[in-house]
C-alpha cells in the first residue's frame, strides 16, 4: 500500500494520461511519414502527373517525371479539366507502360485519347518518361496534345526565320566596316613608313 501511495503521489494519473496520450501521437505522425514516403506504383504516378497537367500545375507533374524530361512538361491547354482512366499495366524491370485514357472536355475537342504512358525506375521510384511518352502520342491520329506541341515549334521557326534576315543585315553592315577600318588601318600605316628610295648602284670597274 505504501508502495502504490509512493507511485500514485510521484506519478500522478492525469501525468501518465497525457503522457500515453503524447506517444500516441508521436506514433501516428511517424505512421504518417512513413505513408508520405511510400513508393507510388506506376499506376499511381501516372494518375497524379495527368492529374497534375489537367490542372495546370506544372510544379507538381514535373516532380512525376524523370529528371531528364522535367523540361519539356510544359502547360497544354487542351489537357485543361481532362479526366484520366489507367488501364493495362506492363512492367519490365525498371520500365513500365501504362495505358492511359484521358477524355479531354473543351467543346471542339470532344474526344478521348488513349495511349501508353512510359515510365522508369529513378532512385527506386516510378517517374513518367514524358519524351517517350510524347512519341507515343505524336503517333496517334487525332494526337491534339502533340499537335499543339508542334505550333509551339513551328512558331519559334517562323520566329527565328523572321530575325534571319537582320541577322544577314547586320552581318553585310559588320563586314563592310571591317573592310572600311582595314583600309584605314592600311593607310595609315602606309603614311607612318612611306617607301624607302632605291640608293643608286655604284658602278664598279
Amino acid at each position: 500500500m505504501a508502495t502504490t501511495k509512493i507511485l500514485s503521489t510521484c506519478f500522478p494519473y492525469h501525468h501518465i494520461k497525457k503522457s500515453l496520450t503524447g506517444l500516441t501521437g508521436l506514433l501516428s505522425l511517424l505512421l504518417l511519414l512513413g505513408g508520405c514516403q511510400a513508393v507510388l506504383t506506376p499506376e499511381q504516378v501516372t494518375t497524379a502527373f495527368w492529374e497534375a497537367m489537367a490542372e495546370g500545375n506544372l510544379d507538381s507533374a514535373r516532380k512525376y517525371a524523370t529528371q531528364e524530361t522535367q523540361h519539356l512538361v510544359t502547360k497544354q491547354q487542351n489537357l485543361q479539366d481532362a479526366t484520366v482512366k489507367t488501364g493495362t499495366i506492363f512492367i519490365d524491370g525498371s520500365n513500365a507502360t501504362v495505358t492511359t485514357v484521358m477524355t479531354l472536355k473543351k467543346p471542339e475537342s470532344n474526344k478521348g485519347l488513349s495511349f501508353d504512358t512510359v515510365l522508369l525506375k529513378e532512385n527506386d521510384l516510378w517517374k513518367v518518361d514524358y519524351q517517350r511518352t510524347l512519341n507515343n502520342l505524336s503517333n496517334l491520329p487525332f494526337g491534339d496534345i502533340f499537335k499543339s506541341l508542334q505550333a509551339i515549334g513551328e512558331t519559334i521557326n517562323k520566329e527565328l526565320e523572321q530575325q534571319i534576315p537582320l541577322f544577314e543585315k547586320q552581318i553585310k553592315s559588320f563586314s563592310e566596316e571591317l573592310i572600311r577600318q582595314l583600309d584605314e588601318f592600311r593607310r595609315q600605316l602606309e603614311k607612318a613608313a612611306p617607301p624607302e628610295k632605291q640608293k643608286p648602284h655604284s658602278n664598279t670597274i
